[in-house]
């Protein structure tokens, strides 16, 4: 099993992506988490570019959910919705909106922030997304309040309650893609 991991946050620190990182160490070892960082270079979509070939940045984020079995997103929340930049990314994976990369594959969203409601709007807006584009949204939910209380110094998940929900998102997230390809 392939999981494609994408985090929302451009950070070096990000929260988010130390959550990708933390569910990546809790699949088993037949199961590979693979961590698609070019987010910052994906230009602002504008129909006039959706051109073939596609930019370089688009073309590794639409050729990167191609290959993986099932993606796990991860976001912050920026004015109680996504941040801009992943929003962007989509819009482009999201082309040509028929056959586009997410149609069909199984997805995860997982949110985070400082405060107590974990970026819980900022995820039901990416479901939204990401079911308006096709791709197969699963139930899993979890929003990761006081995010920074949960790891520890040395960047290690230092919660048990998360590690369990990541366990839970994973596992909810794997099944999916188990589905998609018997159906296949």
């Amino acid at each position: 099993m392939r999981i494609l991991a994408i985090s929302g946050s451009l950070r070096r620190g990000s929260h988010n992506t130390s959550l990708l990182r933390a569910a990546g160490e809790l699949l088993p070892p037949i199961d590979e988490l693979v961590f698609w960082d070019g987010l910052k270079g994906v230009p602002p979509y504008d129909e006039d570019d959706d051109v073939v070939p596609a930019p370089a940045s688009v073309t590794s984020l639409r050729e990167a959910v191609a290959a993986a079995d099932a993606v796990l997103l991860s976001t912050p929340e920026y004015n109680s919705s996504v941040p801009g930049a992943l929003k962007n990314a989509l819009d482009w994976g999201s082309r040509p909106l028929a056959t586009n990369v997410f149609r069909n594959k199984p997805v995860a969203v997982v949110s985070s922030s400082a405060g107590a409601f974990g970026g819980v709007w900022a995820a039901a807006e990416l479901r939204k997304v990401l079911a308006a584009m096709g791709a197969r949204v699963t139930e899993a939910e979890l929003s990761v309040g006081h995010v920074h209380e949960k790891f520890a110094d040395d960047g290690s998940l230092a919660d048990d309650d998360l590690r369990t929900g990541l366990r839970d998102a994973l596992e909810t997230l794997v099944t999916g893609a188990l589905e998609r390809i018997a159906a296949a």
